[in-house]
């Protein structure tokens, strides 16, 4: 998704793009069926998706809007509640199938004569400098002015220019999968935070929901050896049946969860966007999210560059990228890995506290209101493309 945001960007302001993929995106599935993975998608991201002309794609498959957020502790009476109607807004964001934006990216990606698609592609060596270059396992050699790895959290290309990382396996694996409730979600998210981990039932616009259920890897494993009724029996029971008895669930996938970041996001002709740079708990849906802003602050970063006269795959112009997104993107980072900390701590002073701190939000005003403003991407400096 990333990678196909950065296409779309810089190949409509005229550069020339190769975009190398494992396989070409699903083209169809039937319309029942929800995509196992999900992204939820805040106003910023959907800003960037509406000016690089993806945003028609996607809607006339499926997004699903919330216009509510309702987080509760396991462990306490603290509760919080975000509304849109509360800041003025339509909705807090869209909870949209990955393969739904892939696609859509994908066509647009297509409908550029500047852009070459290239699958299936694998590299089997990088070769990073002032005239970057890859080498594909079918022997073909590709020179650019710019390199860049869009390859997700284990990405090969940040490897193969020995950028190393930082981070840490989480004591948790995320079980993901489509339910339906017996209630009406009302086009609300729900998240309650377990000692185990926080458990995310989000809206799909047909009554179903998306769950993201974080818990112990030994907890995961025996639910995911369930059979569909115990599964959502047990499901019932760790929503508080906040939506009524889970009726039926579609099949389930579980992967484990880390923090990691990457030492630097370039070197000489090459640039790292996304997971490859930065992978984060998904306990606030904010990874694709950040992978987006960097996206388009790579691309305005290498247009200005291109418009001065300059190298775009120089280290002084991809410095301005990398200045200007690992400050916000280490920031999420840290912020996320306190939540899970903080929330899954049964300490019996920081439970009163965080029980605490939830309620005071809740009835904040001000505060929660500039909270869920900035949490959707409208506020702060933005790249162009995502206002």
């Amino acid at each position: 998704m990333v990678g196909g945001a950065l296409g779309c960007a810089v190949a409509e302001a005229g550069f020339e793009v190769c975009l190398l993929e494992a396989r070409e995106p699903q083209r169809s599935w039937p319309p029942d069926e929800v995509d196992l993975r999900v992204s939820a998608l805040t106003r910023a991201s959907q800003h960037i998706l509406e000016n690089l002309q993806v945003w028609p794609g996607m809607a006339k498959r499926r997004v699903s809007p919330y216009t509510d957020m309702r987080v509760w502790d396991a462990g306490g009476s603290g509760r919080i509640h975000f509304s849109a109607a509360e800041i003025g807004e339509p909705d807090l964001g869209h909870i949209v199938e990955n393969r739904v934006i892939q696609l859509a990216l994908w066509e647009r990606l297509e409908s550029l004569p500047n852009v070459t698609l290239r699958y299936p592609a694998r590299v089997s060596e990088l070769q990073p400098g002032d005239e970057p270059a890859v080498v594909l396992q079918d022997g073909d050699r590709l020179t650019a002015k710019l390199v860049v790895a869009a390859d997700g959290r284990d990405s090969r290309m940040r490897g193969m220019a020995n950028i190393g990382t930082w981070g840490w396996d989480y004591d948790q694996h995320a079980i993901v999968a489509t339910v339906r409730p017996a209630l009406s979600h009302r086009h609300t998210a729900w998240q309650r935070f377990m000692k185990t981990g926080p458990l995310a039932l989000l809206p799909i616009d047909d009554g179903r929901c998306s769950i993201v259920w974080s818990t112990s890897p030994l907890q995961a494993e025996a639910l995911m050896s369930l059979d569909d009724a115990a599964f959502c029996r047990a499901l019932t029971q760790a929503s508080e049946a906040v939506l009524g008895a889970i009726r039926e669930t579609g099949p389930r996938g579980v992967f484990p969860l880390r923090l990691g970041h990457a030492e630097t996001y370039i070197c000489s002709g090459l640039a790292l966007v996304g997971d490859a740079a930065h992978a984060i708990h998904p306990l606030a849906g904010q990874g694709v999210n950040l992978g987006f802003l960097d996206a388009v602050t790579l691309a305005e970063t290498v247009i200005a560059a291109h418009e001065a006269g300059r190298r775009i795959g120089s280290i002084a112009t991809l410095r301005r990228y990398e200045r200007t997104r690992k400050g916000p993107n280490m920031a999420m980072l840290g912020a996320m890995d306190a939540f899970k900390r903080v929330f899954s701590n049964e300490v019996l002073p920081l439970k009163l506290v965080r029980n605490l701190g939830l309620n005071l939000a809740d009835r904040s005003g001000f505060f929660k209101q500039h909270l869920v403003r900035r949490a959707m991407g409208l506020g702060g400096d933005l790249p162009r493309l995502a206002k």
